[in-house]
């Protein structure tokens, strides 16, 4: 005790209090010891033990209760503790009396003091050094008999989210996830390419057809899950305590549930795409001369016969397709873009082994080109169910928790949104075949190309998808514009960067595809579409996510079919006047244009993008 009076003589000294306020914490020091004297030499009368006014000592108990608290709050720095004085054994009286005084300081700091104390009050030491350092006082010096105690007062805990962080830490798997299947894309169309330039051409149209039948349905319940998926857990989490629901945080494969989740929109996506994937499988079989003939493919056609062959046979895989964007979009939801690649990554390491396979050692031709990448499609979907299930309840607990009239409305709207984009999308495709078989050859080559880089950019628009649906319900708005801000920012760069590498380097990477001299002339003119167009494609796919992610469904699905409906006129017209070049240009105007219509949402004041302008008609962003 007598290091604490040494060094409150210390402080008052060197920071040259007045007399007055010297004297008055005298008095204060004389009442914790109540006339006993120290053996250090400070001598002191008993009239000054007994001069404390009436003030002092009201003034002293209303502090008592509310230093004690502090006190308890100090955790390391707690000075009722013995460890926080160097060893010192003070009684409970004098604990608190103690704490009292050093609580209504501020940024008060005491050197380090060797002392020796003897007194009747309850301390006894040995020669120690002891060091008090005080880092915030918390009451004020004065405590009014009107103000709740600390216990009373929320404390809140600091909370910001590295949201930069963890969008990258997301979106870095998701990239890999994302290139997968275009990769794949590619190794199929290279070893088919091979084949000649009949068997590409032939190919190329089913799986544009495969394509529009399968992600007319399968895009929307994608979208939907993830956005679905990740506001449920946001709900349950915030119900629960944070252990007990450790999904809250960016888990991306790094912590393990305790306890697997019961969730009605995870079942829901199952049981949808299973119901989709089925009539995919139907519709693909019965239809597959019928859609041809939509494609211009007649049946005098060189291309009929090992086109309709190959697309009877990808049908067959039609629900695998399904089921597997589902569960990547429950995966994504639940902050999960490990496992997806995992799962990915397997199944096409065994189409790379199956394709020149079956291709060429069976001699089975695009028919074992579709065989090999059915069987990797279910490979996949079997092994994601498999790590779904370690994390939550496949089936519902009853068929009413189900959530299919949320799913319905808002996968009504992508419908017509995904709708859209591929009759945009296979209207060029079918313009190009008009073309010839060369022409289509090259075609088939620019498009895989082209979606191979730009859907990199869809990866990042995923991921922030999750992030924002997670945020925005549980109101976070600050965090939702930073991660919009930085979604935007990013995926200009990626544009940029992508046009500038396929620039330079596209020429070389068509003869991966091709010897054909013909086809790699006509590819010659599709530099600037795919190089050009990457900028424009990476802001058209990070809108998409934006507007995914505060469940802008409605606006997403009316502006994609007025943008589709006048790029599908200029298609409709510009090849007859521009050949292949006037499809590649209208597919340029459609990204462009999704674009424009994606920013132009972001400047509405009163759409779901309100808080985004909230920082120039207010001084400060309302988050809750």
């Amino acid at each position: 005790m007598l290091s604490f009076l040494v060094a409150t003589l210390w402080f008052c000294v060197v920071h040259k209090h007045s007399c007055e306020g010297f004297a008055e914490l005298m008095k204060m020091l004389a009442t914790q010891f109540r006339g006993g004297a120290p053996s250090t030499g400070f001598r002191t009368r008993t009239s000054d033990f007994n001069s404390v006014t009436e003030r002092d000592r009201v003034s002293s108990s209303l502090c008592q209760t509310e230093a004690r608290k502090f006190v308890a709050l100090s955790n390391e720095k707690d000075l009722s503790n013995a460890n926080a004085v160097g060893g010192c054994n003070l009684s409970s009286t004098h604990r608190s009396l103690y704490s009292r005084l050093v609580t209504h300081r501020r940024r008060t700091r005491f050197p380090v003091v060797a002392s020796e104390l003897s007194s009747d009050y309850g301390v006894s030491c040995s020669e120690v050094e002891e060091k008090v350092i005080l880092e915030e006082v918390i009451a004020p010096l004065t405590v009014a008999c009107d103000e709740p105690e600390l216990s009373d007062i929320p404390v809140p805990e600091a909370y910001s989210p590295n949201v930069k962080r963890e969008l990258l830490m997301l979106s870095l798997p998701a990239i890999v996830g994302q290139a997968i299947d275009p990769i794949a894309m590619l190794m199929e169309t290279a070893y088919i390419g091979r084949l000649g330039s009949v068997e590409l051409a032939s190919a190329g149209v089913s799986m544009n057809i495969f394509n529009y039948i399968s992600k007319l349905f399968n895009i929307p319940l994608l979208s939907v899950a993830t956005s679905f998926v990740a506001e449920d857990i946001a709900k349950s989490a915030s119900k629960a305590s944070s252990i007990e629901n450790g999904y809250e945080g960016n888990t991306n494969g790094k912590s393990v549930p305790t306890e697997r989740k019961q969730l009605s929109s995870v079942s829901t996506a199952l049981l949808l795409a299973l119901g989709i994937g089925l009539f995919e499988a139907v519709a693909l079989s019965l239809g597959s001369g019928l859609f041809l003939n939509m494609m211009g493919i007649s049946s005098n056609s060189p291309m009929h016969i090992p086109a309709k062959r190959f697309l009877i046979i990808r049908a067959f895989g039609a629900p695998a397709v399904v089921a597997s964007l589902a569960l990547q979009g429950v995966f994504r939801g639940f902050k999960d873009t490990k496992t997806p690649v995992l799962c990915l990554g397997i199944g096409n390491l065994f189409a790379a082994f199956l394709l020149p396979t079956l291709i060429y050692y069976f001699r089975l031709g695009v028919t074992g080109a579709a065989m090999s990448t059915v069987i990797s499609q279910y490979t996949v979907t079997f092994l994601m169910i498999w790590f779904l299930n370690k994390k939550a309840v496949l089936l519902p607990p009853k068929m009413g928790s189900l959530q299919f009239g949320g799913y319905i409305k808002s996968g009504g709207f992508l419908l017509g949104r995904t709708l859209a984009v591929l009759t945009t999308m296979t209207l060029g495709t079918s313009m190009a075949a008009r073309q010839g078989p060369v022409a289509m050859a090259a075609h088939q080559i620019c498009i895989q190309v082209w979606l191979a880089v730009s859907l990199l950019t869809d990866a990042l628009a995923t991921s922030g998808q999750a992030l924002i649906a997670s945020y925005s319900s549980k109101g976070e708005y600050k965090v939702v514009k930073e991660v919009t801000d930085f979604m935007l920012k990013i995926g200009l760069f990626i544009g940029v960067s992508l046009a500038v590498i396929l620039g330079t380097s596209f020429g070389s990477i068509s003869t991966l595809f091709t010897k054909d001299a013909a086809v790699l002339e006509i590819l010659r003119s599709g530099v600037l579409f795919v190089s050009a167009s990457q900028p424009l494609t990476s802001l058209a796919y990070v809108f998409d996510g934006l507007h995914y992610g505060v469940s802008d469904f409605a606006y997403a699905a009316r502006a994609m079919m007025v943008v589709g409906a006048i790029s599908s006129g200029f298609l409709l017209y510009a090849p007859s006047v521009m050949g292949l070049s006037g499809v590649w240009l209208g597919l340029t105007l459609f990204m462009g244009l999704r674009a424009a219509a994606g920013f132009v949402r972001l400047l509405s004041k009163s759409g779901p993008w309100w808080f985004l302008h909230r920082d120039t008609e207010t001084s400060q962003l309302v988050t809750s």
